[in-house]
């Protein structure tokens, strides 16, 4: 007979969860959480990033810039003005 374990410890050595003893399921279930968390995280970050990437390309460029491609685009200017105007909006 082992000492400790016995018919009496709940089923012998390894017990009623096949060795993991009472926590097993529960520190399956944690890890399974904890690496949703940390890949849902992750994602929420590039995600956020390239949002704000974005939005630092479409802050950054002139609103003169759209002006002068809706009216280029609208047939208002020809090529020639609409280059012009935007070298000198470019500076």
């Amino acid at each position: 007979m082992w000492w400790g374990y016995g018919p009496h410890w709940g089923g012998g050595m390894m017990g009623d969860w096949g060795g993991y003893g009472w926590g097993g399921p529960f520190h399956v279930i944690f890890w399974l959480v904890a690496v949703a968390v940390i890949v849902a995280l992750i994602v929420w970050l590039f995600r956020s990033g390239s949002r704000r990437g974005e939005a630092g390309r479409l802050e950054r460029r002139s609103s003169g810039l759209d002006v002068l491609e809706e009216r280029y685009a609208r047939g208002e200017i020809n090529r020639d003005e609409y280059l012009q105007k935007k070298r000198d909006i470019a500076g």
